[in-house]
């Protein structure tokens, strides 16, 4: 229950952070055009509101559905269907009898604030904590490479020497990182006999990992142990125990975990024959995997200097081009990702606040904390930009019309588009809640 109040309220305080500088992004614009803002609200305030006060003429509140925020501007169709106002005559004041780019302007605040937001905090990160880095030899049993990786010339235990001429240790990222969203050529990797090596690499390689399951595609091998026991898993179920070491799996040897995953997945028998040393003894285990391959096992490292991470300051000037640049690529990397989740598998990883929370860790740490508010801050921000109406990116589609076309769409045209996008927006939370419920039941 510790955890989860930790990770509940990591992920309660960033999504607070978030939508209040969110709102602001529209209201500063707002005022500054002298358009009045009704309302500013962190989280929404169906039936009753948990706080308001009224400063000037706007409403500064706070809703008891923390599902996002809203600033309800004068004058504007937007999720409050207030028909009403809209029937009267247009008043100066009012957002419809603002010119076109200065409404864009307010509509675009939001996702400005977003990434702005995001930006400055990478190069906070930067100043405050550095970041680390791993050269070849840190990684001290290479790595454990999945099938896919396999048919493109790599072996178990590999060591990477550079990506496209880069060595390993000027990497920003995980090197997976790099396969899944960016534009890998060529990979030099130092096998375990000695032998370099030039490997090719596809353009597709991201999709064929993710269509294979075979994530991560490169990981830093290690000896372990069995952990922790999933409850009514086929591990628990065979008798495993915690402290277990597994040593083979139908009698192939196994040292490492990622040997392990490995011949796990890619075993024939409905069956498979676990060799384990328990209290200094060798003990045979038969379990019966589930679909997945799995068996419903936690791990640990039985040598906790199986990586060297290597730790790297930096100046203010240099925090600010690096945060840049880092942005930049977080940005990138997460447009990248939709190529997967328009997918049939794509579509059912995609998780709602229960997977969001999961990402923080279990103790409070505020370097991991505005880590993930800065990544959120990009992924609000990409979101909200989407042509949805109910979404900025919906009232800004329908303002561009306007400013090609000169021609406004009308009202009711408006009311029903952003019913329609309302209706699609809670469709969206259902179903990646829904994903996140289904996970959590049936794993």
């Amino acid at each position: 229950m510790t955890v989860f109040l930790i990770k509940a309220a990591q992920l309660f305080l960033s999504l607070s952070i978030l939508v209040v500088l969110h709102e602001l992004g529209h209201f500063i614009p707002a005022k500054l055009f002298k358009t009045k803002v009704e309302k500013f609200y962190l989280f929404f305030d169906i039936k009753f509101s948990l706080f308001k006060k009224k400063i000037g003429e706007t409403v500064y509140g706070i809703g008891w559905l923390p599902l996002g925020g809203y600033v309800k501007i004068a004058g504007m169709i937007d999720e409050s269907m207030d028909k009403e106002q809209m029937a009267k005559p247009p008043q100066p004041w009012e957002f419809r009898s603002k010119p076109t780019w200065q409404r864009l302007i307010i509509m675009l605040g939001g996702v400005f604030m977003n990434f702005v937001l995001a930006f400055f905090l990478f190069m906070v990160l930067l100043f405050n904590w550095g970041t680390t880095y791993i050269t070849k030899d840190d990684v001290k049993y290479g790595y454990g490479v999945t099938k896919t990786m396999e048919n493109y010339g790599f072996q178990q235990g590999d060591k990477i020497i550079s990506v496209d001429g880069q060595p390993l240790g000027e990497l920003t990222e995980n090197i997976n990182k790099y396969l899944m969203f960016r534009t890998v050529n060529t990979i030099k990797v130092e096998h375990t006999n000695g032998t370099i090596e030039d490997l090719n690499i596809p353009e597709d390689i991201g999709t064929q990992l993710f269509e294979a399951g075979d994530l991560p595609g490169l990981d830093p091998r290690h000896p372990f142990q069995i952990d922790s026991i999933v409850p009514d898993s086929p591990a628990a179920k065979s008798g495993l125990k915690p402290l277990d070491k597994v040593v083979a799996i139908n009698a192939k040897q196994i040292t490492y975990f990622s040997d392990f995953v490995y011949n796990l997945k890619h075993s024939t028998e409905a069956n498979i024959v676990l060799q384990v040393e328990r209290n200094n003894e060798i003990k045979e285990v038969t379990i019966t995997p589930d679909e997945d391959k799995k068996i419903g096992v936690i791990s640990s490292s039985t040598d906790p200097d199986y990586i060297k991470r290597n730790h790297k300051t930096y100046t203010l000037s240099e925090s600010i081009s690096g945060g840049m640049s880092h942005g930049y690529w977080e940005i990138k990397d997460y447009l990248a990702q939709f190529k997967y989740i328009f997918t049939k598998k794509g579509a059912s990883q995609i998780g709602g606040f229960a997977a969001i929370g999961q990402m923080f860790p279990a103790q409070w740490n505020w370097q991991a904390f505005w880590y993930l508010t800065a990544f959120l801050s990009i992924m609000l921000g990409v979101l909200n930009l989407l042509p949805i109406p109910a979404l900025d990116g919906g009232h800004v589609m329908f303002l561009l019309y306007e400013m090609i076309s000169g021609r406004k769409p009308g009202d009711k045209f408006m009311e029903y588009a952003q019913m329609v996008g309302f209706f699609i927006l809670i469709a969206l939370v259902l179903f990646a809640n829904g994903n996140d419920i289904f996970k959590a039941i049936f794993g």
